[in-house]
């Protein structure tokens, strides 16, 4: 398959932070996310300092390891301002804002932006990150950046009971239409989405732009056990390979 890149440039927000330690992490935790505690520290390394997290954070942050690696991937998007457009309890955000670019994290629920807030002030990065309350897709009018990164919902952990995860299960809205908004702000897009996603349906999002984005799809382990699937649009695609190269790389990390 053809794929084509293109690029754009945008500007830089601030900040907004609060920490809340906890010493008592261990007494909210239920039978449903226990299994996902006894993962913490892949989660956080720093768990133990004051991370905070409600139920959904367990299940669905981005283990540490993949958001260091969907941070070093978007340097090839020229990164000055990153957008996270579905935060959560800041997984992404900390390790976009821990190698220097300003971060807008957004989120549409304020519980999860305060942890967000905590948690990026424990990595020492609150400064880097401007935390916003809100829906991406109404807000995306007016965002601007070099690197759009989706993580939205998987509709919790009863995704890995459908064989073929397809991209009308995202959430909020399909995502075709999730990307498309995205493709608003910059055509550097990163997706993390289910191990289990259709991945034929990610290679067809390319085709969205006038000329079709480069794309290359890459399978995340965390100790030998694949978490998750992550696609890298336009510049942040065929990071290390020479960019006349044309047809989808998919590899295993």
């Amino acid at each position: 398959m053809s794929r084509r890149s293109k690029k754009k440039r945008r500007k830089v927000l601030k900040h907004n932070a609060k920490r809340k330690p906890s010493d008592d992490s261990q007494s909210i935790i239920t039978p449903k996310i226990k299994k996902y505690w006894l993962q913490r520290y892949s989660l956080f390394s720093r768990y133990d300092e004051g991370i905070k997290m409600d139920e959904e954070g367990w299940f669905s942050v981005t283990p540490e390891e993949i958001a260091v690696r969907h941070a070093q991937r978007s340097v090839a998007g020229g990164v000055v301002v990153v957008v996270d457009c579905f935060a959560g309890v800041g997984g992404n955000s900390i390790q976009f804002a821990a190698l220097g670019y300003h971060v807008v994290a957004i989120d549409i629920d304020p519980k999860k932006v305060e942890m967000a807030s905590n948690n990026a002030k424990i990595y020492g990065v609150d400064n880097y990150i401007d935390f916003i309350v809100g829906d991406f897709l109404q807000l995306a009018p007016s965002l601007k950046g070099n690197v759009v990164f989706l993580s939205p919902p998987w509709g919790g952990p009863s995704y890995k009971m459908t064989d073929n995860f397809t991209l009308n299960l995202l959430k909020p809205v399909d995502g075709h239409t999730l990307f498309q908004v995205a493709q608003t702000i910059t055509p550097n897009i990163i997706m993390f989405l289910p191990r289990n996603v259709d991945v034929s349906q990610v290679e067809e999002l390319s085709w969205l732009s006038s000329p079709p984005l480069n794309v290359e799809i890459e399978e995340n382990y965390v100790q030998g056990f694949l978490k998750g699937i992550t696609a890298y649009f336009g510049k942040t695609a065929y990071w290390g390979v020479a960019q006349e190269t044309s047809s989808v790389h998919i590899h295993e990390v």
